[in-house]
């Protein structure tokens, strides 16, 4: 991949510390660190997420260099904000606003009472700021709750780009191994190396029947069990169903599962609700639909009408 203008700029740790105010550690990865703090200008909540460059060969980490790139083009009420980037010694420092909910927190929250107005609400940031990317020839490639993260004013914003790649080329070869397990779609499990952002949209129809049913809709413990999941939830695919199919890099013959209708498993769930799943879990990627037809679905127009962010359900703040 080819990365243009990102944007670093050299800091004096003095500068550093007149700027921003780490206040505690939450988080510890391999490569990075992140802190809750705040700018001392004005007292904004910030995250920090200091990423140890000096454990690089090259220097420094590729998703790290994506994830600046990605959010410095990527400004949009539902994507979470790069507020500033600077290195300092051997650490690249990004800092972005501080969120302190996720999307699964709040669904495996069982004192949280979900509407099926609150739902739409939630699916409908997630698809605006799904579509920012889209838009701009990126795909996100690991959407999933956790990378949903919450304002306090129940604001939904698509966070960690660290997966994330352009799109300009599409008979440029991409890894298959991306997306968190259970939000993967079909063709990435059978080894595509050419897709499109609609692997997205799978993860999203994922996520989608888990605001619905309150535990993830299809969770695999390997990527055979996965698809056996997959196939046992909506019926096993054929050549006919999803052309090109069989000449998979990775493809197997599955046991042929009849295909259920969803409206059995999502008993709850509004005619037009099934009608959008159906839409974002089909088999096929050039028939599944965009974020534009998505958002232009009669789901999001019909009673009723999304929850107002401010008045959706959120964890207590105090709990964190």
């Amino acid at each position: 991949m080819v990365v243009d203008h990102v944007e670093i700029a050299e800091e004096s740790n003095l500068h550093t510390e007149r700027k921003y105010q780490k206040d505690a550690k939450i988080g510890e990865g391999t490569y990075a660190v992140v802190y809750r703090g705040r700018r001392i200008s004005d007292g904004r909540k910030v995250a920090v997420k200091k990423i140890k460059m000096g454990q690089f060969k090259d220097g420094l980490d590729l998703t790290a260099i994506r994830e600046v790139k990605y959010l410095q083009e990527l400004r949009h009420p539902n994507i979470i904000e790069l507020i500033d980037v600077f290195s300092h010694r051997t650490n690249l420092n990004l800092v972005l606003e501080f969120l302190n909910s996720d999307l699964e927190q709040v669904i495996k929250n069982k004192s949280l009472l979900f509407m099926p107005a609150d739902i739409k609400s939630w699916m409908l940031m997630m698809l605006r700021g799904l579509d920012h990317c889209h838009r701009h020839f990126i795909l996100h490639r690991d959407m999933k709750p956790n990378n949903l993260l919450l304002t306090e004013q129940g604001v939904l914003k698509i966070a960690d780009f660290g997966l994330a790649r352009d799109w300009g080329d599409p008979n440029k070869c991409m890894t298959s191994q991306v997306v968190t397990r259970w939000y993967r779609s079909p063709e990435l499990l059978f080894g595509a190396k050419e897709y499109s952002y609609a692997v997205d949209i799978w993860a999203v129809g994922c996520i989608f029947a888990e605001l619905m049913l309150r535990t993830p809709y299809v969770a695999g413990d390997s990527d055979m069990d996965q698809l056996t999941k997959i196939f046992h939830a909506l019926g096993t695919p054929t050549e006919a169903d999803w052309p090109g199919l069989t000449s998979l890099p990775d493809y197997i013959q599955f046991k042929p599962f009849p295909k259920v209708p969803l409206h059995q498993y999502f008993t709850a769930a509004g005619r037009d609700a099934i009608d959008l799943l159906e839409k974002m879990l089909v088999f096929d990627p050039n028939q599944r639909w965009t974020t534009d037809e998505c958002l232009g679905h009669s789901y999001f127009r019909n009673m009723p009408l999304p929850t107002e962010p401010h008045k959706l359900p959120k964890n207590d703040p105090d709990s964190y």
